[in-house]
């Protein structure tokens, strides 16, 4: 979703143009080094609710990011990005190790998997539009490569293969879509986001917006099935989904974190 500021300041999208990009760009809000200064600068205020152990790794995490910027580290971007992914599956470990299931980590649980949420549907949808078109690769070596590649990409493929064990497009789509027991399919996150609901507003609070708009698209997730998604429009499916998640975002920011100006 970042193409038209790309664009404006880069112009071609060359590898290292895009690299760049979404590392480093300070001015890009959704770079790696942005996510990170501004993942520290919340922790920062809220120091005495985290343990000093998730303090002190997100601060060596950012440090890291910070300096491979100077180094310009991303031009050697497989060891670059395989040491962020280990950061912040390290920091996922320290907070789910450390910290006592109160509303803090609820806030936490259901922000990370309403951002795995969107990530995956995006992941899905740019790569169903690249693998789609060229009828002539359908059920060839090149498709299974290229959806492999897909699960690879959301770190799905050696589950999907427990699962359904042969690649196929309307497994893949399943898998990443209505799986309800991987933890990075759209199902299972929005069902742990509406968990964590449940725990900060209250089961029965049936008054909560956030909670009736998390429950809303879980149902829809629930009835729904992957070869239906794919003959209705897999793009048309994913587009009404991450629109749904931006009125559950938006409900959670007027009910939890806006303050209403005096009148």
């Amino acid at each position: 979703g970042d193409d038209v500021d790309f664009y404006e300041r880069y112009g071609a999208a060359t590898q290292s143009n895009v690299l760049s990009f979404l590392t480093f760009d300070q001015q890009n809000p959704n770079s790696i080094l942005s996510c990170l200064r501004c993942a520290r600068e919340n922790a920062r205020t809220v120091r005495e609710i985290i343990s000093s152990t998730m303090w002190e790794e997100l601060n060596k995490f950012y440090l890291f990011v910070r300096g491979a910027a100077v180094a310009k580290m991303a031009e050697h971007s497989n060891e670059f990005l395989s040491e962020v992914k280990r950061y912040s599956l390290l920091l996922v470990g320290v907070m789910e190790s450390l910290m006592s299931r109160d509303e803090a980590w609820h806030f936490a649980r259901m922000g990370r998997n309403l951002e795995r949420a969107d990530k995956t549907s995006r992941i899905l949808d740019v790569k169903y539009f690249i693998l789609l078109p060229n009828p002539s690769h359908v059920g060839s070596q090149v498709d299974v490569v290229q959806w492999g590649a897909l699960l690879e990409s959301t770190s799905a493929l050696q589950m999907y293969r427990r699962t359904f064990g042969r690649i196929q497009p309307v497994n893949v789509v399943d898998f990443l879509m209505l799986n309800a027991q991987f933890p990075r399919s759209m199902r299972f996150c929005v069902g742990a986001a509406e968990k964590s609901l449940m725990e900060i507003c209250g089961t029965d609070d049936s008054d909560s917006a956030p909670l009736r708009e998390v429950r809303s698209l879980g149902s829809q997730l629930t009835n729904a099935k992957a070869s239906e998604i794919i003959e209705g429009g897999l793009h048309q499916f994913v587009d009404n989904y991450q629109s749904h998640l931006n009125d559950i975002g938006q409900a959670i920011s007027e009910t939890f974190f806006q303050v209403a100006t005096p009148v």
